[in-house]
């Protein structure tokens, strides 16, 4: 059972990679006005048919065929909506899937978000390509692996001073975007 939201999105990642994604955007959006905490994950995977769709958040269906229950979407639909929050799949066969959770920021039910830079970290060694953007009442920002290759050139984005120098891009924007609300 998940304890924190960035183990729900790094589930997301690894079923984006399963089915084939080269881009996984992570999204993560917080309104202390609304009251409400938004996540998303969208790739450009494989996608799903419309029976594959409708069963995606039945606990008992699964495309997995060695590893994993199916249930990790089953229980961030139910993660979200104990929240007063909302879930929601939209995929198209050939083209990729993008899931959406909205949860009550403040409610009592809600997990915390956790350490969502190693999340987003551990996806980054995982896939070819990742986009992740973080906003918090207005602040934010957005980080591409697209164009940090570029910047880097040859230099592997899995080397040791790269890794160290995004955790803690990662840690001080999330930090000051979100500034004193708790995650």
């Amino acid at each position: 059972m998940m304890s924190e939201i960035s183990l729900g999105i790094l589930d997301l990642a690894e079923n984006s990679l399963r089915a084939g994604a080269s881009l996984i955007e992570i999204s993560v959006g917080v309104s202390s006005y609304e009251g409400t905490l938004n996540v998303s994950v969208r790739d450009n995977g494989c996608g799903m048919t419309a029976e594959q769709l409708e069963k995606a958040v039945d606990p008992f269906f699964t495309t997995k065929e060695t590893e994993g229950s199916g249930l990790g979407l089953p229980f961030l639909k139910y993660s979200a909506e104990c929240t007063g929050g909302t879930f929601r799949i939209e995929s198209v066969k050939g083209e990729g899937t993008c899931v959406k959770a909205v949860f009550g920021l403040f409610h009592i039910n809600r997990m915390p978000l956790g350490d969502i830079g190693a999340t987003v970290r551990a996806v980054m060694v995982l896939c070819a390509d990742v986009v992740f953007s973080f906003s918090a009442d207005g602040r934010g920002f957005v980080m591409d692996t697209r164009a940090i290759r570029k910047i880097l050139g040859d230099v592997p984005l899995e080397s040791a001073p790269v890794m160290e120098y995004i955790k803690e891009y990662l840690e001080e924007n999330i930090q000051e975007t979100s500034g004193e609300i708790k995650l």
